[in-house]
């Protein structure tokens, strides 16, 4: 498949530094084994320097490290509503048990994989926005906390493959391969435009006591641009049911439950400083020096292939394209299991 390469995209931003400095220390590690698998579940504080902040400021970074001791780690990290509970150790269950597990593309027995909770503006000491840089510069200050000088790979999905160029651009010796799934080197204009109406509802509902409401409705709208038409045609193409006084179609209840779930595990302000992220989120193409793999979906809106593929254009012979055909939209890293896990799988083996 032929590439065809795109401008640069200039973007002036206030200019800032990485500072590694590592405030806390590493809890002991446990006696190297490879059949053993060591969990960690730890804050560090590390400190950095906000790109949207005039100063450098102590930053406490939630981290999830997990897998066989004396392998290399490995960084995943998701969208922005993920935690850094990637998978299940115990009785609680990971966001990506799909993808990463004992055996799984994401080999707990080879690799270590490390997680952190997304930071918010809130936590950047109250700076007016968080940058995915933010985000790259704090797992690069966790890296020197824990004493690992290089990871074998980085792989993000949704927001998590945006940190994962911007760490790429900015700490490109300790990052052996970049895979970046649904994620691209910024925002599309149309995604903005949708997630500006969600973050105006949010703020609505701020400024009129109904947070909850508002935070609802809000992801019942962004449900509608995560998955694809074809899958919402298969699912709720049905006659509505006449209950309470009116008219309910399928897909209400659904979007009703979405938003409901998401309430109750979510914060109105964190979620409004992430949704702004993503569209703040600008890479330079030729800042990115080490090899990549590039996932997109045939039916995401929200990242649409040709951005990935102009994206690879740009990055040249050290970037792979890769493109799933699926029903699911955006959420296919979440759905399409096989092909995903195939694909990352066979990325790590290229570390």
């Amino acid at each position: 498949m032929s590439l065809s390469s795109v401008s640069s995209l200039a973007f002036d931003t206030p200019a800032y530094a990485y500072e590694p400095v590592a405030l806390s220390a590493p809890a002991a590690a446990p006696a190297p084994s490879l059949t053993t698998l060591s969990t960690v579940h730890g804050e560090a504080v590390v400190r950095l320097k906000p790109k949207y902040g005039q100063a450098a400021v102590e930053v406490t970074v939630r981290y999830f490290w997990h897998g066989a001791v004396g392998v290399p780690t490995v960084i995943v990290q998701g969208g922005i509503s993920a935690t850094r509970k990637v998978c299940t150790v115990g009785d609680a269950a990971g966001w990506w048990d799909d993808l990463v597990g004992s055996g799984a593309a994401v080999d707990l027995q080879r690799c270590r994989v490390l997680s952190i909770d997304w930071l918010a503006a809130a936590d950047l000491g109250g700076v007016c926005a968080v940058s995915s840089e933010d985000q790259a510069d704090a797992l690069a200050a966790l890296l020197d906390v824990l004493g690992i000088a290089r990871v074998q790979a980085f792989v993000g999905s949704s927001y998590g493959a945006m940190v994962g160029l911007a760490f790429a651009a900015r700490h490109a010796l300790r990052l052996g391969r970049l895979v970046a799934i649904s994620g691209a080197h910024r925002a599309h204009p149309l995604a903005t435009a949708l997630r500006a109406i969600q973050r105006e509802i949010v703020r609505g509902g701020i400024e009129r006591g109904d947070v909850d409401s508002a935070l609802a409705l809000a992801r019942q709208l962004a449900m509608t641009t995560y998955r694809g038409a074809d899958e919402f045609a298969e699912r709720f193409d049905a006659a509505p049911e006449f209950r309470d006084g009116r008219f309910h179609f399928p897909v209400e209840d659904y979007l009703g439950a979405a938003g409901r779930k998401f309430v109750a595990r979510f914060d109105a302000q964190r979620y409004l400083s992430l949704s702004e992220s993503i569209d703040l989120h600008r890479i330079d193409a030729a800042d990115v020096a080490v090899p990549c793999d590039l996932v997109a979906v045939s039916s995401d809106r929200l990242v649409p292939s040709a951005d990935l593929r102009a994206l690879a254009g740009e990055l040249g012979p050290a970037a792979r394209y890769h493109e799933i055909d699926s029903r699911y939209g955006h959420d296919a890293f979440l759905k399409e299991t096989g092909r995903v896990s195939a694909l990352v799988a066979d990325a790590l083996s290229c570390c």
